[in-house]
């Protein structure tokens, strides 16, 4: 059975009219079509005893047809009406649909009025949001084998981005070599800006790669990560320059101790917020609780931020099939920042990351 089929299972058990999914990754996972819309209008229209169908600018209808895509298409023109146009194909099914399913973490306010300005009596109670992520929460064989082929391209990219690091040159001329060697290398996409923070600009653990010049003695962040065949990789790095002080030492000593630990540690049947404990734990002994400011992980697979959340709260049971990152880290501002990160997936016994550039400090430069 494929996922599609399944949420046409969920969509007859809840007793709904009409599923609209609206966020592209969902409409990529279900249909093969990836596409971002930008201000247009691209959704997937599902239904309990009739064929789904895609509705998206004209301009991709051919695209969709390519993926292979065996159900009907609407396209529509930049000066048409959208939601009038998906309102008459629904209403050639259903033709007053009370009960809707929709995702709301997704589903614009904007674009919620214009539908429901269609359907003015109809109820939009039910959220989708869960049941497509716990279908995307365990990766089959063949997800894991596209997860690991982008590892391999996100270690190509820290062996040329450490080659790259040199005093003087820019965060930014490091982020654009090593981009650059991966484009020659056929890799087209990052899954998200490559980010490079050297000395205490590493402290931003949501800063910017920018013009900051790399110094000597000081220690230099690296995360990145490729896109293969709709899938991703993200790890973290934190590489030496120089001889940094025995403060910037320490606080890579310690965070380098709590993601192999939870690493380690991770294997079915552990609860999500005991791993997040294993490495924050060992942090706040040394001293540096207040300076890790973030969840453990997230989970992975074709976009970089998924559910679950390896955190406080979150008493989820890791289970097999399960992507995520362990990616702890300490930012004191002002004087350096440090994170480790690899994206795993749990196995039978334990886990496997799909990143395998050493952790041990490397010296570079």
């Amino acid at each position: 059975m494929s996922q599609l089929d399944r949420v046409r299972d969920w969509v007859s058990q809840h007793d709904i009219d009409v599923a609209y999914i609206s966020d592209p990754k969902s409409i990529e996972y279900l249909t093969s079509f990836a596409s971002d819309p930008v201000e247009r209008i691209l959704g997937l229209f599902v239904f309990a005893d009739q064929d789904p169908f895609l509705f998206a600018p004209a301009l991709e209808v051919e695209a969709i047809h390519d993926t292979g895509w065996k159900y009907p298409v609407y396209g529509y023109l930049d000066h048409e009406h959208p939601f009038e146009m998906i309102a008459a194909q629904i209403k050639k099914g259903v033709a007053a649909p009370k009960k809707w399913a929709v995702e709301k973490n997704n589903l614009t306010l904007a674009h919620f009025n214009a539908i429901r300005g269609q359907f003015p009596d109809a109820h939009f109670d039910q959220d989708l949001t869960a049941t497509i992520q716990n279908l995307r929460l365990i990766k089959s064989p063949a997800e894991i084998a596209k997860l690991e082929a982008a590892g391999r391209e996100a270690d190509f990219a820290f062996q040329i981005g450490f080659e790259a690091v040199q005093t003087g040159r820019t965060e930014a001329e490091v982020a654009a070599e090593l981009e650059y060697a991966l484009k020659k290398k056929g890799v087209m996409q990052m899954s998200f800006d490559t980010l490079i923070q050297a000395g205490a600009h590493a402290a931003e653990p949501h800063g910017a790669t920018d013009m900051n010049k790399i110094q000597n003695n000081e220690l230099v962040l690296f995360d990145l990560g490729t896109v293969h065949q709709g899938y991703i990789s993200d790890a973290s790095r934190t590489v030496a320059v120089g001889k940094p002080d025995d403060k910037a030492l320490d606080i890579y000593k310690v965070c380098l101790e709590a993601q192999l630990t939870a690493q380690t540690k991770a294997k079915p049947g552990m609860i999500a917020e005991d791993l997040d404990k294993i490495a924050r734990d060992i942090i706040t002994k040394a001293g540096y609780g207040d300076y890790f400011i973030h969840r453990l992980g997230h989970g992975m697979g074709m976009g970089e931020h998924e559910f679950p959340s390896i955190m406080a709260g979150n008493k989820m049971v890791l289970t097999e099939g399960m992507c995520f990152s362990i990616e702890p880290g300490i930012y004191i501002p002002g004087v350096a920042g440090v994170r480790i990160e690899d994206c795993v997936h749990i196995t039978q016994n334990g886990c496997e990351p799909f990143t395998h550039t050493s952790k041990e400090l490397t010296y570079v430069g």
